[in-house]
C-alpha cells in the first residue's frame, strides 16, 4: 500500500531523512520510533505531502504521488492525523465531520446544506470514535482527549485506504490515552496505519512492525519482538526512553 524509496530531506545543511526505505502492505499497522531529531515528523509530513522531498520515491498502492499535493494525496486516499489539533475551533463536532463528508463527495459540497444521508454518516463516524452526546459540543469546548478523538472522526469521514497518525497520544492523560489507543486498535482492519508516537506501551500495543529511524536513517525493522531485543535501538532510544523487560 505504501513503498518508499530512498527518501531524502534535507533543510539547508541539516539532513533530516537520508535515504529511507521502507514498505507497509494493505491493513498492516507500523509504528515509527526514534529519539527527538531522528526524523519521524518530517517522515509522515513527506508522506503527507505537507512537506516536498529532496530525493527518492513515494508511491501509494503502486502509484507515484511523490510529487502530488497534499490534497491530491488526500483524493486517492491518504488521511493524516497532525501532532497539532487541526479544528475549526468555532464550529461543532458534528459540522467538523460533516465538513470533511462534503469536501470528500464534491469540491463545492462544503457550501451546501448537508443532506439526511450526510448528516446521518457523521452522527455514526462521531459514535464509532466515542464522542455520541457530544455531537453538538464546538471543538473549543471539548477537553484535549475529545478533540484527538474528534481530529480521528473527521480523517476517518475521508474514508481512507492509509492513515497517518503523529503523536496521537501526545498531552494526554493515561486514561485518554488508553481511550485513544483502544479506540485505533479497534479500527478496522483493512486500512493501513502508519503511526509515529512516543510511548512505548502504545506502540507495542498497536503495532504489528516497528521501525526505527536515527539521525534520519533506518537503523532497525521488524518486529515488535524483533525491536525491543535489538541492542542498536536500546543504545540510540529504548534504554533512554523506557524500562524494557
Amino acid at each position: 500500500m505504501i513503498e518508499v524509496r530512498e527518501l531524502r530531506r534535507a533543510f539547508g545543511g541539516v539532513v533530516a531523512l537520508d535515504g529511507v526505505t521502507l514498505t507497509l502492505a494493505e491493513g498492516e499497522r507500523r509504528a515509527v520510533i526514534g529519539p527527538n531529531g531522528a526524523g519521524k515528523t518530517t517522515l509522515i509530513n513527506t508522506l503527507a505531502g505537507e512537506t516536498a522531498p529532496t530525493g527518492g520515491t513515494i508511491r501509494l498502492a503502486g502509484r507515484d504521488i511523490t510529487r502530488l499535493r497534499s490534497w491530491q494525496r488526500a483524493r486517492l486516499g491518504l488521511a493524516h492525523v497532525y501532532q497539532r489539533t487541526e479544528l475549526f475551533a468555532s464550529l461543532s463536532a458534528r459540522d467538523n465531520v460533516g465538513l470533511a463528508i462534503a469536501a470528500r463527495r464534491g469540491p463545492y459540497r462544503v457550501f451546501r446544506a448537508a443532506p439526511r444521508a450526510e448528516y446521518s454518516e457523521g452522527e455514526a463516524v462521531l459514535e464509532s470514535v466515542g464522542l455520541a452526546g457530544r455531537e453538538g459540543v464546538a471543538a473549543r469546548e471539548l477537553s484535549h482527549g475529545e478533540r484527538r478523538q474528534l481530529e480521528l472522526a473527521v480523517a476517518l469521514a475521508q474514508r481512507p485506504r492509509v492513515l497517518l497518525l503523529d503523536e496521537p497520544t501526545a498531552g494526554m492523560s493515561p486514561l485518554e490515552t488508553a481511550r485513544i489507543t483502544e479506540l485505533i486498535a479497534g479500527l478496522d482492519r483493512a486500512l493501513t496505519i502508519l503511526i509515529v508516537e512516543h510511548d512505548m506501551d502504545v506502540v507495542f500495543r498497536l503495532a504489528d512492525r516497528v521501525t526505527v529511524l536515527h539521525e534520519g536513517r533506518v537503523i532497525a525493522d521488524g518486529s515488535a519482538a524483533d525491536v525491543r531485543g535489538d541492542v542498536r535501538v536500546h543504545d540510540v532510544y529504548l534504554g533512554k526512553a523506557v524500562t524494557v523487560a
